[in-house]
């Protein structure tokens, strides 16, 4: 699946939206690093990353050439400052009509329109690969990314109390959202 759009920010900068390729590897893992780390509200640490640059530019590789997967990054000024995918939940027909959307953005570029426009870019892409329902999960305490959500149409559908196993905080509450398609 291909992505190329090119967009203004809200504080005036210009930025790309673009799959990601082999050859961005480290930038992409370099990224995943910082927001990894500037956060506590993503999946994991960036000790528990077991990929190295090639092995990222493998994965950018495999989902640049899928039909139904994408890794899309953004770009500004040349740097990568944030990544967002879909991967299918399964192949099975019972879920095959289901697609997972995740996403990250560097903490210096919050605020100025790439997490929504990654959002949209991964909503339209799983449109166009014939997803019928595309899922997130989140921690409850990050109102900012529950609302941004929320405006681009996600429900609620449960949460799981003990969802996460923070290293800082303990336990986070997650809230399981879907869009339909």
């Amino acid at each position: 699946m291909k992505y190329n759009q090119v967009l203004i920010l809200k504080n005036g900068m210009q930025c790309c939206l673009r799959n990601g390729i082999e050859s961005d590897g480290q930038a992409v893992l370099d990224n995943f690093n910082l927001t990894h780390e500037e956060t506590d509200y993503l999946l994991s640490y960036p000790d528990e990353n077991s990929f190295d640059a090639a092995q990222e530019g493998q994965f950018l590789k495999e989902k640049s050439e899928s039909k139904n997967e994408i890794e899309i990054i953004a770009v500004v000024d040349g740097a990568v400052v944030g990544t967002a995918g879909i991967e299918a939940i399964g192949s099975k027909y019972k879920v095959r009509h289901r697609a997972e959307f995740g996403i990250s953005v560097a903490r210096e570029f919050w605020g100025v329109g790439i997490g929504q426009a990654l959002t949209a870019a991964c909503i339209e892409c799983a449109r166009t690969a014939g997803y019928i329902q595309l899922e997130l999960s989140v921690a409850a305490d990050n109102t900012r990314a529950l609302s941004m959500y929320e405006k681009a149409g996600f429900v609620e559908y449960g949460r799981n109390p003990k969802g996460f196993n923070s290293r800082i905080v303990g336990f986070q509450e997650v809230i399981y959202m879907r869009l339909e398609l």
